[in-house]
């Protein structure tokens, strides 16, 4: 039979219950186990439909709508390519032109780019306690607006990174893991290494590690997470992390060495993020108007990388990997030794190595958004799946 696998890879989502319908994206410790295994299951399904060269195109009409309040390429290309890939037209909201810069309030707008649109994708990651607090109150508009019957519906919001969390990162890669190991199953027993590396720049979020420590340990993974001191994350994730790492079977520990973390590993994640105290006082100059002081609070956090370059994945680091053989990932871009910069995360022989399986852990964030989209508006994501698979109408000329 033409496909059987991807038939009966829909037969076992449509015996998932679907708790995803009509609610938000915005933390992957508020989905359920269940929840977060059809997510990946459906970004499977998509891309093998995709892969067969078959259309998913399952809106008639509809608008998916972004917000960008930081710089992205992969996921502001996985939005718009994930939206289109279920039929639904994208547009960037560009706060610039829009009447934000005149006053308009949060409430407002979110009710002004929800008519007709199915999908409203933010990314909000640059100020500690803002971004998450943004997408929710986003969400309470719409709650809002639908509920006194202005908007027809109510558009899902996903998260596309905040101060909390990144899930289109973290479920992509959890997908790339999967597909590695063999399944989620094979998961378990696993040893990560989330770490700090070395960085020449400033300010990146501390999103990235936190989603990772906070959804690995739900698989049975032996997760550590390591950074020198002053480098700590958010509390809420870390606690979420030891939670799940007891109910899953698996650890959850923090070490103050990237060596130790790296010790017979078979994943490692090194990558940098800002100091916990700097994105706090980042936060606090932006609300009292010290915006002239950012500058100052630059130098200082480039000056306090500095004194930790040799948290650097190096050739000799990998080594000390299980087999000396660990998979690498990175959400990209990574800061590359003699490459992006002159030192950085990475040491340019290793990326390199491991480049291409950077580029298939990245390929996965437009079918993780279009699994997203699914299961939230639809009840039943699996039977328009099947639709899709019956109908056999190819995305394009063969």
């Amino acid at each position: 039979m033409p496909h059987a696998g991807i038939q009966e890879k829909i037969h076992r989502l449509s015996g998932t219950p679907n708790d995803l319908h009509d609610r938000d994206v915005l933390l992957t410790w508020e989905i359920s186990d269940t929840g977060i295994r059809s997510l990946v299951r459906g970004a499977e399904i998509l891309r093998d439909l995709h892969r067969a060269g078959l259309s998913t195109r399952v809106f008639e009409s509809g608008l998916g709508v972004s917000i960008f309040r930081d710089q992205s390429t992969r996921t502001r290309y996985s939005f718009r390519s994930g939206c289109d890939l279920l039929g639904l037209m994208t547009e960037e909201l560009d706060e610039s032109t829009s009447q934000i810069v005149h006053g308009e309030t949060v409430r407002e707008t979110a009710t002004m780019i929800s008519f007709l649109t199915e999908v409203i994708g933010i990314r909000d990651d640059i100020f500690l306690g803002e971004g998450h607090r943004y997408m929710r109150d986003v969400a309470g508009s719409l709650d809002d607006s639908r509920r006194e019957g202005v908007l027809d519906h109510r558009p899902a919001v996903i998260n596309l990174q905040s101060d909390l969390d990144h899930p289109t990162q973290s479920v992509s890669d959890l997908c790339h893991l999967a597909e590695h190991f063999g399944g989620l199953d094979n998961l378990r027993g696993k040893k990560l290494a989330m770490t700090w590396a070395y960085s020449p720049s400033y300010g990146k979020p501390l999103s990235v590690p936190q989603g990772v420590v906070a959804l690995m340990t739900r698989f049975g993974l032996d997760v550590a997470l390591a950074h020198p001191r002053g480098y700590g994350l958010v509390e809420e994730p870390l606690e979420r992390a030891r939670t799940f790492a007891e109910a899953s079977g698996g650890t959850f520990r923090t070490v103050e060495s990237m060596e130790e973390a790296f010790d017979g590993a078979d994943i490692v994640y090194p990558k940098s993020w800002a100091p916990y105290e700097v994105m706090e006082e980042r936060t606090r100059r932006r609300r009292t108007g010290e915006t002239s002081r950012l500058d100052e609070l630059e130098r200082e956090c480039l000056m306090q990388n500095a004194k930790h370059m040799e948290w650097e994945c190096t050739e000799e680091m990998m080594g000390r990997t299980r087999e000396g053989r660990a998979l690498y990932m990175h959400c990209l871009p990574a800061d590359i030794s003699g490459v992006s910069c002159d030192d950085g995360e990475v040491a340019a022989s290793v990326f390199e190595r491991h480049r291409l399986s950077t580029y298939r852990e990245a390929a996965w964030k437009p079918f993780v958004i279009a699994s997203m989209v699914l299961a939230t508006r639809f009840r039943e994501s699996a039977s328009v799946l099947f639709e899709c698979l019956d109908r056999g109408r190819a995305r394009r000329p063969l």
